[in-house]
């Protein structure tokens, strides 16, 4: 069922948020800390005879959901999402970034979790809805942006292992500010010796909740070491480096190649991880997928092959790595602040996403 045929029954919130309030939140947003007044809704159900499909299309105020109890999700974990953001641009119009990846993407993860696929056009359409109708929480400020997280989750009433009949979509919208809040500065990461995030087999390569429930602890435990983030590691593979509790992560060295761990369907695949390869091959710079492990990162810095280090993702964008803990072991930063190949990928990347510079692949989508 296309967009088309799907239309969005319009039901807008009888209370938004006043104007004052929302200017409030707009001056100071954080991440993940205010959402907008709507929410985009598709559901999905299996018919008497077995046949599934998307249907109920609407856009709605945002508020709580109700569900049973014996809900499927609440049990079993039948959940996927995704994070992308949308960009108002110097004309007023707003645009995201490689929405077709996302969509794809969650349609990997729901095959995975054992969910429905979603039509791409659909997912769009949802975007483009909430978007809309929730324009003016569109940060205008230089590094902020509408952050916008569509998910999927199983809402049959059951609790027989297997896959739910029911199946709502949703996205809703909060606006941000800097991930890590402030200026950019190199952050320090703690690496996960006692914790792994995912496992050959499961889901790593999917974008559902339980892998982040699982990063939790070790990101408590990185934080009570003084760090922002995580790393996991591969203990059957000589410590082989996978990702961070929510980024992937990349190496500069010397000769100007750049190396970030192979996919091994333990790691998910960034958008922005896929985006940096590309526009370091447009530069002529060689690109490793391959694994590299914490001996390597830990002699390269200390030899100087490995000449910077950063971290990336949808929220942060892309982040310095400053320092890597090991235990009572520090790995200093190859550079005290970031390096010139991280700085120069991150300003083409958000010139891209902010409509500043040339989209020479054409990534950008217009949303209103």
């Amino acid at each position: 069922m296309t967009a088309t045929q799907l239309e969005f029954a319009q039901y807008p919130s009888a209370s938004p948020r006043a104007e004052a309030d929302r200017e409030a939140i707009l001056a100071n947003p954080g991440f993940g800390n205010h959402f907008t007044d709507h929410t985009a809704v598709v559901d999905f159900a299996v018919d008497t005879a077995g046949v599934g499909g998307w249907r109920n299309a609407r856009l709605e105020a945002y508020g709580p959901i109700a569900m049973d109890p014996a809900a499927a999700v609440l049990h079993y974990g039948q959940e996927i999402f995704e994070g992308m953001k949308a960009y108002r641009h110097a004309d007023g119009s707003i645009w995201t970034f490689r929405p077709e990846a996302n969509a794809a993407r969650l349609n990997r993860s729901a095959a995975r979790l054992a969910l429905p696929q979603l039509p791409e056009d659909v997912f769009l359409e949802s975007l483009r809805q909430l978007v809309a109708a929730d324009q003016e929480w569109v940060p205008t400020r230089e590094g902020e942006s509408l952050y916008l997280r569509p998910f999927m989750i199983a809402t049959e009433a059951f609790l027989g292992v297997r896959p739910a009949r029911e199946v709502s979509y949703r996205v809703i919208a909060s606006p941000a500010a800097n991930y890590f809040g402030g200026e950019l500065a190199p952050v320090s990461i703690w690496v996960s010796r006692e914790y792994a995030r995912a496992g050959r087999g499961g889901t790593g390569a999917a974008k559902c909740g339980g892998n982040y429930a699982a990063s939790l602890a070790a990101q408590l435990e990185a934080e009570a070491h003084g760090c922002k983030q995580v790393l996991f590691l591969d203990q059957f593979n000589n410590n082989a480096v996978e990702e961070l509790g929510g980024m992937n992560v990349f190496f500069v060295f010397k000769n100007g190649t750049l190396v970030t761990p192979a996919l091994s369907g333990t790691i998910l695949e960034g958008i922005t991880r896929s985006s940096i390869i590309q526009l370091a091959k447009d530069r002529g710079l060689e690109v490793q997928e391959r694994t590299i492990t914490l001996d390597e990162w830990r002699d390269g810095v200390g030899n100087g092959d490995i000449a910077e280090v950063f971290a990336c993702g949808t929220a942060a964008v892309i982040t310095p790595i400053g320092e890597l803990k090991d235990g009572d072991e520090v790995i200093s930063a190859p550079n005290p602040s970031a390096g010139e190949v991280t700085m120069s990928i991150r300003e083409q990347l958000l010139g891209i996403q902010t409509g500043k510079v040339e989209d020479p692949h054409g990534w950008m989508t217009r949303l209103v």
